[in-house]
């Protein structure tokens, strides 16, 4: 294969004396094969122009020569084909005038070099020419590209200058990677390409050794096609994705279009996240580059961190938690991959002792790993990673980790295991904190039956604590459907028959005390109670769910499909309806129709048993001061707990079963004595319970046949919330109906609210708004034949005085009306 060559020099051979130090003499293309396209020629012109650093002399000498930079690039054209060049500053002969020359070789779009050989091998090249051949125009096809020699393609310079630049490879080579590999679909391809790796160095010889390190590590697909210079006065034009510059035309890029490595300036802080990256980078600082071919026999992706993690952990060579990680994830995806010597180093090395930065990840993916290896490779070499993972599991706390089968501990392994480990277990599931943390106590569990830990005494108060902290854990509305320690718990459920049998008996067991707990925990975790254990409450708390949802407002129904799914009588096992009532109505209070329900659906030794009344009571003193129902139920209630009702709430509901008796006809005399007297037992009493109350006796009293004794002592009392009961109850719609069609019922309620002229000042303001405002309106609607009748029934309930009084508080009203009557008529007699 031959590749077609240009010439490319501000150098001409008819130099003569310059007009001036800064004199631009332009660049030309001196010799150019015939198969080069035009349109190829006038991309490349501006690709191997050459600009010196800033501060260079026009006229040099020898040596200044030598300390100028070379730049030797590879760049992409637009039509898909390549130029690799070298450019380098030369002077002429006359003058000692710096100028620049350019060798190219062209490589058409879909065609690399001679022999697979990568861009950077060519460096120094010795078909590099400094000057345009002296057959011109003709140029000779290049047939051949020798490898490059010197520092930067030897093996042990290029060794050197890893360790020298460790501080930076990790990071540089991470950018390497970004900025070869393909771009995501939602990546935007045009802001993907214009990043920039920008390698800041003192000799461009340098850059080229960085291209020289990236490679011998990115896959052969990213390596030939990698864009570079290694040197440009000016990066932000260039278009390749590598530049090379001075510490001094590096100080002004910033900004997300280029990743800046400072290679002459302070040591990086902080780490690298790319696994990847930093493998290849301990490969390098370890001095074995070889170790990259190898790792590309591996199967993978490319860039893909296992196989070089996991060659570079065969090699002895030591890694991060990152890189481990990676390995041991990569390995337990594809343990057919290495053969059984490479399997046994890896695992030696993902075990070594002394390593204290394992996390998590880590230890997850070795979780994965020794699945994987089970069965496959020989106890010996899987053993050190299930005493790894057991230890873990014990000493480090975490609960994720995947744990071996038991015959991973089959031989003396294990016992030596169980011997270090065993009374750590003992002791720890002996504490008081054992069960708290749900996802500790299950590993601890299973890791004792793995290495034949006794823990038969323990089990007991170990599984109530645990039960106890299953329901804690799903208290936490915010926590995922399905908590972490799940799967854990559900493995050592399924491994231990005599675990799974007290556990879900324990569960059982508190349910009652909190089934909205339980039914939480139910429903994030198919706990295993299908079995032959009665286990009602927890069949109630599986059920609830459904049973509240097909119900909808039925609350009491879904409590008798609730007690239906507890397969036993709450007259047998009375606990059933405690955890019933607290599935359906958890902190809220029944309405007093569903109590009422509740009540006659079990005895009150049941409710009384289970501790359900309590929800009963709820419901009488919530209810509100027009539910009916609520004083009949605070007899019940009193008549079927007197002993369990005391305090505040017995003082409650003694005041709504007093209404009850006062509607009812039975309340003994001194009414308001009575009221006034319950009130202070039941204080902080509820206003429904002080308006069923209070209203009870406010509408005994405006009833027609109110004793006038009851009525005197309210009057007397200077009670205000009482006299203001009674003002709400004269302004009802039921005292306005018996006004409008009783005269008898009307000449009372004037007889009344006109008496009594010394009770006071609560009392005189009440009825004189009674007058005007509730009496006053139904006399006024009356007929004149019902006014007669009123003041007629009002001579007769007193004497003739009251009558009269009657006459004259009427007659103020029709004057006041006849007078308004007139000015109007007047008004519309002038309009």
């Amino acid at each position: 294969m031959s590749l077609a060559q240009l010439h490319y020099t501000s150098a001409t051979a008819g130099d003569g004396p310059e007009s001036g130090e800064d004199a631009e003499i332009p660049a030309r293309f001196t010799a150019v094969d015939a198969a080069i396209p035009a349109a190829a020629l006038t991309e490349a012109g501006p690709l191997l122009a050459y600009e010196p650093p800033a501060g260079t002399a026009r006229q040099v000498t020898e040596n200044a020569l030598r300390a100028l930079p070379e730049s030797f690039s590879f760049s992409a054209l637009s039509d898909g084909s390549h130029l690799l060049a070298r450019t380098v500053p030369v002077r002429t002969a006359q003058l000692s005038s710096l100028r620049f020359h350019a060798h190219a070789v062209h490589l058409p779009a879909g065609t690399r070099l001679p022999g697979g050989m990568l861009p950077i091998t060519a460096c120094r090249s010795a078909r590099w020419a400094a000057a345009t051949p002296d057959r011109v125009p003709a140029v000779d096809p290049v047939t051949v590209l020798s490898v490059a020699t010197g520092r930067t393609g030897d093996r042990e310079g290029l060794n050197d200058f890893a360790v020298s630049r460790g501080p930076w490879l990790a990071g540089v080579l991470a950018d390497l990677r970004r900025v070869s590999e393909p771009a995501e679909p939602a990546e935007s391809t045009e802001s993907a390409a214009s990043v920039k790796v920008v390698l800041v160095e003192r000799q461009s010889a340098d850059v080229a050794r960085w291209i020289a390190l990236a490679a011998a590590v990115l896959p052969p697909s990213s390596a030939e096609l990698l864009t570079f210079t290694t040197y440009t006065r000016h990066p932000e034009r260039a278009p390749q994705r590598v530049v090379g510059v001075l510490p001094q035309d590096a100080h002004e890029l910033s900004g997300p279009g280029f990743r800046v490595h400072t290679c002459t300036g302070p040591r990086p802080e902080g780490t690298v996240d790319d696994a990847w990256a930093e493998t290849a980078a301990r490969i390098w600082r370890s001095r074995t580059p070889e170790l990259f071919r190898e790792a590309a026999e591996l199967p993978g992706e490319p860039f893909a961190a296992g196989p070089v993690a996991v060659t570079a952990l065969c090699a002895g060579i030591a890694l991060g938690p990152c890189g481990r990680a990676a390995a041991a994830a990569w390995a337990a995806e594809r343990p057919y991959a290495l053969d059984a010597k490479r399997t046994r180093q890896l695992v030696e090395a993902l075990t070594a002792a002394g390593v204290d930065d394992r996390t998590g990840a880590e230890f997850d993916a070795a979780g994965r790993l020794f699945a994987a290896l089970d069965g496959r490779s020989p106890a010996t070499t899987t053993a050190p990673l299930a005493a790894m993972l057991v230890t873990e599991a014990v000493r480090g706390g975490n609960g994720s980790v995947e744990l071996p089968g038991r015959t991973a501990f089959s031989g003396p392994e294990g016992a030596a295991v169980a011997a270090v480990l065993g009374p750590e277990i003992v002791t720890e599931l002996s504490g008081p904190g054992a069960g708290q943390d749900v996802a500790r106590t299950v590993q601890l569990l299973r890791v004792a039956r793995l290495l034949g830990v006794d823990c038969a005494e323990l089990l007991p108060g170990v599984v109530r604590r645990l039960a106890s902290g299953l329901l804690a854990d799903t208290r936490d509305t915010a926590a995922p459907d399905s908590p972490g320690w799940a799967p854990a718990l559900l493995e050592l459920m399924d491994e231990q028959f005599d675990v799974r049998t007290a556990l879900l008996g324990a569960l059982d067991r508190i349910a009652p005390e909190d089934p909205a707990g339980a039914e939480r925990l139910l429903g994030r975790v198919a706990l295993p109670f299908t079995g032959t254990q009665l286990l009602p409450h927890l069949r109630m708390c599986a059920e609830a769910p459904e049973a509240k949802a097909g119900c909808g407002e039925d609350r009491v129904g879904a409590v008798q499909r609730v007690l239906r799914a507890a397969g036993m009588s709450p007259f047998a096992e009375p606990l059933v309806l405690r955890t019933a009532v607290g599935l359906v109505w958890e902190e809220d209070a029944p309405t007093v129709a569903e109590a009422r329900l509740l009540l006659e659906a079990a005895t009150s030794d049941a409710h009384r048993t289970a501790g359900t009344w309590s929800h009963l009571v709820a419901a009488a003193l919530n209810a509100p001061a027009e539910e009916e129902e609520a004083p009949q139920l605070a007899h019940d209630l009193l008549r079927g707990f007197p002993q369990e009702i005391t305090g505040r709430e017995r003082g409650a509901l003694l005041l709504l079963d007093f209404a009850r008796e006062l509607r009812s006809g039975a309340a003994e005399p001194e009414w308001a004595q009575r009221v006034r007297a319950l009130r202070p037992g039941a204080e902080p009493v509820e206003p429904g319970v002080l308006g069923h109350a209070f209203g009870a006796l406010a509408g005994r009293l405006l009833a027609p046949d109110g004793p006038e004794a009851e009525l005197y002592a309210l009057a007397h009392s200077a009670d205000a919330d009482l006299i203001a009961a009674y003002d709400r109850a004269a302004h009802g719609p039921d005292v306005r109906a018996r006004l409008a069609a009783d005269p008898g019922y009307a000449a009372g309620c004037f007889a009344v609210w006109t008496a009594h002229p010394h009770a006071g000042a609560d009392w005189s303001r009440t009825t004189a708004v009674l007058l005007e405002e509730v009496l006053r309106p139904a006399v006024r609607a009356l007929s004149a034949e019902g006014v007669a009748a009123v003041e007629e029934a009002v001579g007769r309930s007193g004497s003739s005085g009251r009558a009269e009084a009657f006459r004259d508080w009427n007659r103020r009203s029709q004057g006041t009306l006849g007078r308004l009557g007139r000015r109007l008529a007047g008004r519309v007699r002038r309009g």
